[in-house]
Protein backbone atom coordinates (compact mmCIF):
# COMPACT_ATOMS: atom_id res chain seq x y z
CA UNK A 1 0.00 0.00 0.00
CA UNK A 2 1.18 3.44 -0.46
CA UNK A 3 0.24 6.82 0.35
CA UNK A 4 1.47 10.58 -0.22
CA UNK A 5 1.21 11.10 3.40
CA UNK A 6 1.45 8.68 6.49
CA UNK A 7 0.14 10.19 9.83
CA UNK A 8 1.45 8.38 12.98
CA UNK A 9 -0.68 8.86 15.56
CA UNK A 10 -4.58 9.32 16.11
CA UNK A 11 -4.72 11.97 18.82
CA UNK A 12 -5.80 15.79 18.17
CA UNK A 13 -2.67 16.66 16.46
CA UNK A 14 -2.43 14.14 14.34
CA UNK A 15 -6.17 14.21 13.02
CA UNK A 16 -6.07 17.97 12.68
CA UNK A 17 -3.11 17.21 10.61
CA UNK A 18 -4.99 15.21 8.44
CA UNK A 19 -8.14 16.90 8.20
CA UNK A 20 -6.02 20.20 6.29
CA UNK A 21 -4.22 18.40 4.19
CA UNK A 22 -7.12 15.78 3.27
CA UNK A 23 -8.96 19.64 2.37
CA UNK A 24 -6.30 19.97 -0.63
CA UNK A 25 -5.54 16.23 -1.75
CA UNK A 26 -7.58 13.56 -0.12
CA UNK A 27 -4.74 10.65 -0.31
CA UNK A 28 -3.58 10.66 3.25
CA UNK A 29 -3.55 8.14 6.09
CA UNK A 30 -4.07 8.23 9.66
CA UNK A 31 -2.46 5.21 12.11
CA UNK A 32 -3.36 4.88 15.36
CA UNK A 33 -2.51 1.75 17.62
CA UNK A 34 -5.47 1.93 20.18
CA UNK A 35 -8.77 1.10 19.23
CA UNK A 36 -10.32 4.48 19.60
CA UNK A 37 -8.92 7.57 18.35
CA UNK A 38 -8.04 10.63 20.75
CA UNK A 39 -4.84 9.82 22.04
CA UNK A 40 -4.35 11.82 25.18
CA UNK A 41 -8.28 13.34 25.16
CA UNK A 42 -10.50 10.41 24.22
CA UNK A 43 -13.14 8.18 26.44
CA UNK A 44 -14.37 4.52 27.62
CA UNK A 45 -17.26 3.26 29.41
CA UNK A 46 -17.58 1.87 32.74
CA UNK A 47 -20.63 2.14 34.91
CA UNK A 48 -23.26 2.31 32.23
CA UNK A 49 -21.65 5.76 31.02
CA UNK A 50 -19.01 7.84 29.28
CA UNK A 51 -16.22 8.86 30.81
CA UNK A 52 -13.71 11.54 29.06
CA UNK A 53 -9.94 11.31 29.28
CA UNK A 54 -7.95 13.80 29.15
CA UNK A 55 -10.42 16.80 28.61
CA UNK A 56 -10.88 18.94 31.79
CA UNK A 57 -11.39 22.36 30.21
CA UNK A 58 -9.81 23.43 26.39
CA UNK A 59 -7.69 26.58 26.68
CA UNK A 60 -7.44 29.09 23.94
CA UNK A 61 -11.44 30.85 23.86
CA UNK A 62 -11.82 33.06 21.85
CA UNK A 63 -14.97 35.11 20.97
CA UNK A 64 -15.86 34.85 17.22
CA UNK A 65 -14.75 38.82 16.33
CA UNK A 66 -11.38 38.16 17.31
CA UNK A 67 -10.26 36.66 14.02
CA UNK A 68 -6.56 36.03 14.51
CA UNK A 69 -6.73 33.99 17.60
CA UNK A 70 -5.59 30.67 18.01
CA UNK A 71 -9.50 28.65 17.85
CA UNK A 72 -10.70 30.85 15.18
CA UNK A 73 -7.33 30.28 13.20
CA UNK A 74 -7.92 26.81 14.00
CA UNK A 75 -11.55 26.41 12.78
CA UNK A 76 -10.60 28.53 9.48
CA UNK A 77 -7.67 26.14 8.97
CA UNK A 78 -10.07 22.85 9.20
CA UNK A 79 -13.14 24.63 7.68
CA UNK A 80 -15.42 23.84 10.98
CA UNK A 81 -17.81 26.40 12.19
CA UNK A 82 -17.75 27.41 15.71
CA UNK A 83 -21.70 26.80 15.95
CA UNK A 84 -20.82 23.17 15.44
CA UNK A 85 -18.72 22.52 18.30
CA UNK A 86 -21.66 24.17 20.63
CA UNK A 87 -18.77 26.55 23.12
CA UNK A 88 -19.23 26.87 26.69
CA UNK A 89 -17.41 29.23 28.94
CA UNK A 90 -15.91 28.59 32.46
CA UNK A 91 -17.68 30.25 35.33
CA UNK A 92 -14.78 30.88 37.09
CA UNK A 93 -11.84 29.17 38.26
CA UNK A 94 -9.41 29.95 41.26
CA UNK A 95 -5.59 29.31 42.24
CA UNK A 96 -5.64 28.65 45.67
CA UNK A 97 -2.78 28.45 48.26
CA UNK A 98 -4.04 27.16 51.16
CA UNK A 99 -3.95 28.91 54.18
CA UNK A 100 -2.07 31.26 52.29
CA UNK A 101 -3.87 33.43 49.33
CA UNK A 102 -6.12 33.24 46.72
CA UNK A 103 -6.44 34.17 43.04
CA UNK A 104 -9.83 34.37 41.39
CA UNK A 105 -9.45 34.38 37.54
CA UNK A 106 -11.94 33.93 34.50
CA UNK A 107 -11.99 34.54 30.61
CA UNK A 108 -12.18 37.99 31.02
CA UNK A 109 -8.73 38.66 32.41
CA UNK A 110 -9.28 42.07 33.64
CA UNK A 111 -10.51 39.56 37.52
CA UNK A 112 -7.36 38.57 37.49
CA UNK A 113 -5.51 41.94 36.74
CA UNK A 114 -7.55 43.43 39.94
CA UNK A 115 -7.29 40.31 41.80
CA UNK A 116 -3.36 41.33 41.92
CA UNK A 117 -3.96 44.93 42.26
CA UNK A 118 -5.62 43.80 44.92
CA UNK A 119 -3.97 41.05 46.92
CA UNK A 120 -0.49 42.34 45.91
CA UNK A 121 -0.38 45.88 45.25
CA UNK A 122 3.17 45.95 45.72
CA UNK A 123 3.51 43.84 42.44
CA UNK A 124 1.15 45.41 40.63
CA UNK A 125 4.03 47.82 38.72
CA UNK A 126 6.00 44.91 38.08
CA UNK A 127 2.81 42.74 36.71
CA UNK A 128 2.07 45.11 33.89
CA UNK A 129 5.55 45.33 33.05
CA UNK A 130 5.80 41.27 32.26
CA UNK A 131 2.27 41.57 30.64
CA UNK A 132 3.97 44.42 28.08
CA UNK A 133 6.94 41.21 27.76
CA UNK A 134 4.47 38.58 27.72
CA UNK A 135 2.51 40.34 24.64
CA UNK A 136 5.67 41.24 22.50
CA UNK A 137 7.57 37.60 23.05
CA UNK A 138 7.55 34.78 20.10
CA UNK A 139 7.59 32.01 22.01
CA UNK A 140 7.71 29.45 18.64
CA UNK A 141 10.85 31.43 17.56
CA UNK A 142 13.71 28.05 18.34
CA UNK A 143 16.27 29.45 21.33
CA UNK A 144 17.61 27.90 24.46
CA UNK A 145 15.93 27.75 27.38
CA UNK A 146 15.13 30.53 29.47
CA UNK A 147 14.32 30.38 32.92
CA UNK A 148 10.46 31.56 33.28
CA UNK A 149 10.51 31.31 37.21
CA UNK A 150 13.50 33.59 36.89
CA UNK A 151 12.13 36.35 34.96
CA UNK A 152 8.34 36.50 36.29
CA UNK A 153 10.58 36.89 39.79
CA UNK A 154 12.76 39.80 38.68
CA UNK A 155 9.66 41.70 37.79
CA UNK A 156 6.97 40.98 40.80
CA UNK A 157 9.80 40.71 43.54
CA UNK A 158 7.24 38.32 45.64
CA UNK A 159 7.80 34.60 45.67
CA UNK A 160 4.30 33.70 46.66
CA UNK A 161 2.64 35.47 43.62
CA UNK A 162 5.34 33.95 41.19
CA UNK A 163 4.23 30.56 42.53
CA UNK A 164 1.00 31.08 42.06
CA UNK A 165 1.12 32.37 38.41
CA UNK A 166 3.22 28.94 37.48
CA UNK A 167 1.43 26.59 39.60
CA UNK A 168 -1.73 26.38 36.98
CA UNK A 169 0.65 27.10 34.30
CA UNK A 170 2.61 24.17 34.95
CA UNK A 171 0.10 21.58 35.77
CA UNK A 172 -1.74 22.06 32.36
CA UNK A 173 1.72 22.13 30.25
CA UNK A 174 5.15 21.81 31.76
CA UNK A 175 7.48 18.76 31.34
CA UNK A 176 9.79 20.36 33.61
CA UNK A 177 10.58 20.67 37.42
CA UNK A 178 9.74 23.43 38.79
CA UNK A 179 10.01 26.07 36.14
CA UNK A 180 9.00 26.55 32.39
CA UNK A 181 10.48 27.41 29.43
CA UNK A 182 9.89 30.97 28.84
CA UNK A 183 8.25 30.34 25.43
CA UNK A 184 5.92 27.44 27.04
CA UNK A 185 5.30 29.96 29.99
CA UNK A 186 4.33 32.75 27.29
CA UNK A 187 2.15 29.87 25.48
CA UNK A 188 0.28 29.04 28.30
CA UNK A 189 0.14 32.03 30.53
CA UNK A 190 -2.38 33.38 26.97
CA UNK A 191 -3.97 30.30 26.64
CA UNK A 192 -5.03 29.99 30.05
CA UNK A 193 -5.11 33.37 31.71
CA UNK A 194 -5.53 36.15 28.70
CA UNK A 195 -7.54 34.05 26.54
CA UNK A 196 -8.96 31.48 28.97
CA UNK A 197 -11.33 27.90 28.96
CA UNK A 198 -14.50 26.22 27.44
CA UNK A 199 -15.78 23.14 26.30
CA UNK A 200 -18.00 21.68 24.01
CA UNK A 201 -21.82 21.15 24.88
CA UNK A 202 -21.23 17.55 23.81
CA UNK A 203 -18.61 14.51 25.44
CA UNK A 204 -14.86 14.56 23.70
CA UNK A 205 -17.03 11.41 21.68
CA UNK A 206 -18.82 14.12 20.12
CA UNK A 207 -15.14 16.36 19.09
CA UNK A 208 -13.75 13.33 17.95
CA UNK A 209 -16.90 12.24 15.86
CA UNK A 210 -17.20 15.48 14.41
CA UNK A 211 -13.46 15.96 13.34
CA UNK A 212 -13.77 12.32 11.88
CA UNK A 213 -16.60 12.81 9.92
CA UNK A 214 -15.00 16.21 8.61
CA UNK A 215 -11.90 13.89 7.70
CA UNK A 216 -14.11 10.91 6.54
CA UNK A 217 -16.62 13.29 4.00
CA UNK A 218 -12.49 14.78 2.49
CA UNK A 219 -11.75 11.11 1.21
CA UNK A 220 -8.85 10.43 4.12
CA UNK A 221 -8.20 6.89 5.13
CA UNK A 222 -7.66 5.41 9.22
CA UNK A 223 -6.64 2.38 10.23
CA UNK A 224 -7.25 1.80 14.17
CA UNK A 225 -4.72 -1.13 16.09
CA UNK A 226 -2.14 -0.20 13.71
CA UNK A 227 0.82 0.25 15.44
CA UNK A 228 4.10 1.04 13.91
CA UNK A 229 6.69 -1.06 14.89
CA UNK A 230 9.22 0.47 12.49
CA UNK A 231 9.86 3.57 10.50
CA UNK A 232 11.92 2.39 7.05
CA UNK A 233 14.37 4.97 6.15
CA UNK A 234 17.66 5.21 3.98
CA UNK A 235 19.77 7.52 5.06
CA UNK A 236 17.48 10.86 5.61
CA UNK A 237 14.39 10.03 3.82
CA UNK A 238 11.63 8.14 5.18
CA UNK A 239 9.95 5.68 2.38
CA UNK A 240 7.16 4.10 5.02
CA UNK A 241 6.36 1.44 8.45
CA UNK A 242 6.36 -1.79 9.31
CA UNK A 243 3.11 -2.50 11.24
CA UNK A 244 3.18 -4.78 14.21
CA UNK A 245 1.07 -6.76 11.72
CA UNK A 246 3.61 -7.18 9.32
CA UNK A 247 1.85 -4.69 6.91
CA UNK A 248 4.38 -2.45 4.93
CA UNK A 249 3.10 1.12 4.07
CA UNK A 250 4.81 3.07 1.77
CA UNK A 251 4.42 7.05 1.42
CA UNK A 252 6.45 10.16 0.14
CA UNK A 253 5.92 12.03 3.26
CA UNK A 254 5.31 10.92 6.84
CA UNK A 255 4.55 13.27 10.08
CA UNK A 256 4.71 11.61 13.44
CA UNK A 257 2.52 13.01 16.29
CA UNK A 258 3.62 10.24 19.02
CA UNK A 259 6.70 12.39 20.48
CA UNK A 260 10.11 12.90 19.56
CA UNK A 261 12.07 10.22 21.51
CA UNK A 262 9.24 7.47 20.79
CA UNK A 263 9.33 8.82 17.12
CA UNK A 264 13.40 8.12 17.22
CA UNK A 265 12.96 4.63 18.41
CA UNK A 266 10.85 3.82 15.76
CA UNK A 267 13.57 4.99 13.55
CA UNK A 268 16.08 2.67 15.63
CA UNK A 269 18.46 5.31 16.47
CA UNK A 270 18.92 7.58 19.58
CA UNK A 271 17.28 11.33 19.50
CA UNK A 272 20.88 12.40 21.41
CA UNK A 273 18.98 15.30 23.18
CA UNK A 274 19.72 15.46 26.54
CA UNK A 275 17.45 13.14 28.82
CA UNK A 276 15.35 15.08 31.37
CA UNK A 277 13.20 13.68 34.13
CA UNK A 278 9.48 13.20 32.65
CA UNK A 279 6.31 13.76 34.71
CA UNK A 280 3.60 11.91 35.29
CA UNK A 281 0.56 12.82 37.07
CA UNK A 282 -2.62 10.33 38.86
CA UNK A 283 -6.26 11.83 38.12
CA UNK A 284 -9.14 10.56 40.05
CA UNK A 285 -12.70 10.74 38.99
CA UNK A 286 -15.31 11.02 41.60
CA UNK A 287 -19.24 10.32 40.23
CA UNK A 288 -21.51 11.69 42.43
CA UNK A 289 -25.30 11.81 42.66
CA UNK A 290 -26.96 15.09 40.83
CA UNK A 291 -28.48 15.91 43.75
CA UNK A 292 -24.47 16.70 44.98
CA UNK A 293 -24.25 20.48 46.37
CA UNK A 294 -20.37 21.25 46.62
CA UNK A 295 -20.81 23.93 48.48
CA UNK A 296 -17.55 25.22 48.93
CA UNK A 297 -16.58 24.92 45.22
CA UNK A 298 -20.22 25.51 43.63
CA UNK A 299 -19.73 27.44 40.75
CA UNK A 300 -15.68 26.96 40.04
CA UNK A 301 -14.54 25.56 37.28
CA UNK A 302 -10.96 24.41 38.29
CA UNK A 303 -8.84 24.47 41.35
CA UNK A 304 -5.45 24.79 41.29
CA UNK A 305 -4.13 24.38 44.46
CA UNK A 306 -0.99 24.15 47.21
CA UNK A 307 -1.37 23.19 50.56
CA UNK A 308 2.43 23.01 51.35
CA UNK A 309 4.35 26.18 52.46
CA UNK A 310 6.31 26.17 49.53
CA UNK A 311 5.30 25.11 46.11
CA UNK A 312 6.75 22.18 44.81
CA UNK A 313 6.36 20.79 41.04
CA UNK A 314 8.82 17.44 40.71
CA UNK A 315 8.56 13.79 40.51
CA UNK A 316 7.48 12.96 43.90
CA UNK A 317 9.62 10.77 46.12
CA UNK A 318 6.09 8.69 47.13
CA UNK A 319 3.72 6.71 44.80
CA UNK A 320 2.05 10.62 44.40
CA UNK A 321 2.02 14.25 46.12
CA UNK A 322 -1.69 15.21 47.31
CA UNK A 323 -0.05 18.26 48.76
CA UNK A 324 -0.55 19.95 45.32
CA UNK A 325 -2.60 19.99 42.52
CA UNK A 326 -5.86 20.03 40.36
CA UNK A 327 -9.45 20.06 40.74
CA UNK A 328 -11.58 20.15 38.22
CA UNK A 329 -15.13 19.83 38.14
CA UNK A 330 -16.48 19.95 34.63
CA UNK A 331 -20.31 20.66 34.63
CA UNK A 332 -19.57 24.14 36.13
CA UNK A 333 -18.70 25.51 32.09
CA UNK A 334 -21.60 28.73 31.69
CA UNK A 335 -25.20 27.39 30.12
CA UNK A 336 -23.88 23.65 29.88
CA UNK A 337 -26.60 21.20 28.94
CA UNK A 338 -27.52 19.48 31.87
CA UNK A 339 -26.33 16.02 33.07
CA UNK A 340 -27.59 13.17 35.39
CA UNK A 341 -24.72 12.82 37.05
CA UNK A 342 -21.90 15.35 38.79
CA UNK A 343 -18.01 14.69 38.43
CA UNK A 344 -15.17 16.03 40.85
CA UNK A 345 -11.77 14.92 39.26
CA UNK A 346 -8.85 15.78 41.10
CA UNK A 347 -5.39 15.57 39.28
CA UNK A 348 -1.69 15.18 41.67
CA UNK A 349 2.02 14.20 40.36
CA UNK A 350 3.19 10.82 40.57
CA UNK A 351 6.36 8.64 39.97
CA UNK A 352 6.12 6.57 37.26
CA UNK A 353 9.15 4.50 38.50
CA UNK A 354 7.33 3.49 41.51
CA UNK A 355 4.34 3.03 39.86
CA UNK A 356 6.06 0.62 37.31
CA UNK A 357 7.46 -1.44 40.51
CA UNK A 358 3.66 -2.43 40.67
CA UNK A 359 2.79 -3.34 37.29
CA UNK A 360 3.50 -6.82 37.43
CA UNK A 361 1.40 -7.07 41.24
CA UNK A 362 -2.08 -6.95 40.28
CA UNK A 363 -3.62 -6.73 43.93
CA UNK A 364 -0.74 -4.33 44.92
CA UNK A 365 -1.29 -1.98 42.33
CA UNK A 366 -5.16 -1.74 42.66
CA UNK A 367 -4.35 -1.47 46.26
CA UNK A 368 -2.30 2.08 45.47
CA UNK A 369 -4.87 3.45 43.25
CA UNK A 370 -7.56 2.82 46.15
CA UNK A 371 -4.93 4.46 48.12
CA UNK A 372 -4.78 7.46 45.75
CA UNK A 373 -8.17 7.95 45.56
CA UNK A 374 -8.45 8.02 49.30
CA UNK A 375 -5.71 10.06 50.02
CA UNK A 376 -7.35 12.80 47.18
CA UNK A 377 -10.58 12.97 48.61
CA UNK A 378 -9.87 14.97 52.54
CA UNK A 379 -7.84 17.82 50.34
CA UNK A 380 -10.44 17.90 47.59
CA UNK A 381 -13.76 18.05 50.60
CA UNK A 382 -11.59 21.04 52.39
CA UNK A 383 -11.69 22.80 49.23
CA UNK A 384 -14.88 22.15 48.21
CA UNK A 385 -17.08 20.74 50.95
CA UNK A 386 -18.12 17.47 51.50
CA UNK A 387 -19.05 15.31 48.85
CA UNK A 388 -17.69 11.76 50.20
CA UNK A 389 -21.38 10.54 50.90
CA UNK A 390 -22.82 11.20 47.49
CA UNK A 391 -19.30 9.43 45.72
CA UNK A 392 -21.70 6.69 43.30
CA UNK A 393 -18.35 5.43 41.50
CA UNK A 394 -14.82 6.03 41.13
CA UNK A 395 -11.72 5.40 38.77
CA UNK A 396 -7.99 6.55 38.84
CA UNK A 397 -5.62 6.51 36.54
CA UNK A 398 -2.00 6.72 36.70
CA UNK A 399 1.06 7.02 34.64
CA UNK A 400 0.66 3.20 33.67
CA UNK A 401 -2.50 3.97 32.18
CA UNK A 402 -1.63 6.78 30.16
CA UNK A 403 1.34 4.46 28.65
CA UNK A 404 -0.91 1.67 27.93
CA UNK A 405 -3.31 3.19 26.06
CA UNK A 406 -1.06 6.26 24.73
CA UNK A 407 2.42 5.06 24.07
CA UNK A 408 3.58 7.93 26.06
CA UNK A 409 7.17 7.19 27.13
CA UNK A 410 6.80 6.74 31.04
CA UNK A 411 3.11 8.16 31.04
CA UNK A 412 4.42 11.66 30.42
CA UNK A 413 1.73 13.43 29.13
CA UNK A 414 3.52 16.85 28.45
CA UNK A 415 6.22 14.81 26.64
CA UNK A 416 10.15 15.06 26.82
CA UNK A 417 10.77 18.52 28.29
CA UNK A 418 13.35 19.28 25.17
CA UNK A 419 10.90 20.45 22.36
CA UNK A 420 11.56 20.55 18.83
CA UNK A 421 9.93 24.17 18.17
CA UNK A 422 9.74 24.16 14.09
CA UNK A 423 8.95 20.29 13.92
CA UNK A 424 12.27 19.47 11.95
CA UNK A 425 14.21 16.31 13.11
CA UNK A 426 16.90 16.34 10.75
CA UNK A 427 14.96 13.86 8.28
CA UNK A 428 14.07 14.94 4.28
CA UNK A 429 10.35 14.20 4.31
CA UNK A 430 9.84 13.12 8.08
CA UNK A 431 8.30 15.88 10.74
CA UNK A 432 7.10 16.02 14.37
CA UNK A 433 3.97 17.47 15.65
CA UNK A 434 2.41 17.92 18.94
CA UNK A 435 3.21 17.91 22.56
CA UNK A 436 6.79 17.82 21.73
CA UNK A 437 6.65 20.44 19.53
CA UNK A 438 6.06 22.53 21.71
CA UNK A 439 2.74 23.64 21.71
CA UNK A 440 0.43 22.85 24.44
CA UNK A 441 -3.69 22.34 25.48
CA UNK A 442 -5.98 21.18 23.09
CA UNK A 443 -5.99 23.97 20.57
CA UNK A 444 -2.17 24.21 20.45
CA UNK A 445 -1.95 20.53 19.49
CA UNK A 446 -4.79 20.51 16.18
CA UNK A 447 -2.42 23.81 15.71
CA UNK A 448 0.58 21.85 15.80
CA UNK A 449 -0.37 19.54 13.36
CA UNK A 450 -1.80 21.99 10.93
CA UNK A 451 1.36 24.25 11.02
CA UNK A 452 3.44 21.58 10.12
CA UNK A 453 1.13 20.33 7.32
CA UNK A 454 0.95 24.37 5.83
CA UNK A 455 5.00 24.92 6.53
CA UNK A 456 6.84 21.50 5.21
CA UNK A 457 4.44 19.17 3.30
CA UNK A 458 1.62 21.04 1.18
CA UNK A 459 4.49 23.15 0.10
CA UNK A 460 6.54 20.76 -1.43
CA UNK A 461 3.38 18.91 -3.37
Amino acid sequence: MHTPLLIIGGGLSGLAAALRFARFIPDVLLLEQHSRIGGLNSYYYRNNRLFETGLHAITNYAAAKEKNAPLNRLLRQLKIKRKELDLHQQNQSEIRFIDQQSLLFSNDFSLLESEIADKFPASSSGFRTLLDLINSYDPFKPQSFISARELIQQHLKDSLLTDMLLCPLMYYGSSIENDMDLGQFVIMFRAIFQEGMFRPGGTIKDLLDLLLSHYKKHGGQIKTRAAVSRILHDGKKAHGVLLASGEEISCDYMLSTIGSEETFTLLGKPSGMEQLPRLGFVETIFELSPETILPQGHDRTIIFYNAAETFSYQQPDELFDVKSGVICMPQNFQNLPSSPFKEVRTTHLASYRLWKELERDSDSYRIAKENTARSSLPLAEKILGNFAQNIVYRDTFTPLTIERFTGKMNGAIYGNPVKIKDGDIGYDNLFLAGTDQGFLGIIGSMLSGVSIINQHILPRL
